[in-house]
């Protein structure tokens, strides 16, 4: 197969994808960390349908991935002044912060909650859909709530492939490590779960952000 027509199906793969997502639709795509389901952030039908396609408990929310900073400031308020400095050291890539919400977020991403959990991705499939569709999108995992993560683009299709709108096959597969999680709307870093950043790093420069 030539380059040129390689090329070209990615691209028509990654422009389906921006228009299911555009369209309300709900789009398993992969990521740096795992398999994920994307859908706009601001679309409560499609936020419902995520949680309809992994069997997700509705207390539970739903993180978020951005492609700039720009987009924090939209979905959050009352950033502490470190919070950016955090976002130049480690994104994109394996960080996400919770931060508290803007009022304009559907009710349903956050389970009602007054915090939001966002991340930059260091992968270019969801920076593109990102870009395309010009808003965050749902990061939750491509699985059965509870059950393994998909370990596979072809497990992927063979489990949610009939249950969402559109798999996207291009762009490298996830490393299979997840994030690390950190809440910074309480004074200083508190770890919810540990994944591929150590939280030693986001302390020390979580403080150098405060000198």
């Amino acid at each position: 197969m030539a380059v040129d027509t390689l090329l070209d199906m990615e691209t028509a793969d990654l422009e389906s994808g921006v228009k299911r997502l555009k369209s309300g639709g709900v789009v398993a795509i992969p990521t740096d960390t795992l398999y994920g389901l994307a859908a706009d952030v601001f679309n409560s039908s499609a936020i419902d349908r995520v949680f309809a396609i992994k069997g997700r408990p509705k207390d539970l929310a739903l993180p978020v991935l951005v492609s700039n900073w720009d987009q924090v400031v939209k979905i959050s308020k009352n950033l502490p002044l470190p919070a950016q400095v955090l976002a130049n050291g480690f994104w994109p890539g394996g960080l996400t912060l919770v931060v508290e919400r803007a009022d304009g977020l559907p009710e349903q991403l956050t389970a009602g909650g007054p915090t939001v959990a966002v991340r930059m991705p260091a992968h270019p499939v969801p920076i593109h859909l990102i870009d395309g569709l010009g808003s965050p999108i749902t990061g939750t995992s491509a699985n059965i709530s509870g059950g393994p993560d998909i370990p596979s683009l072809a497990e992927l299709t063979d489990q949610l492939g009939g249950l969402v709108d559109h798999v996207i096959e291009t762009g490298p597969e996830p490393k299979g490590i997840a994030s690390t999680i950190i809440d910074i709307t309480i004074g200083t870093p508190k770890l919810l779960r540990q994944g591929v950043i150590p939280f030693d790093s986001v302390l020390e420069t979580w403080e150098a952000g405060l000198k």
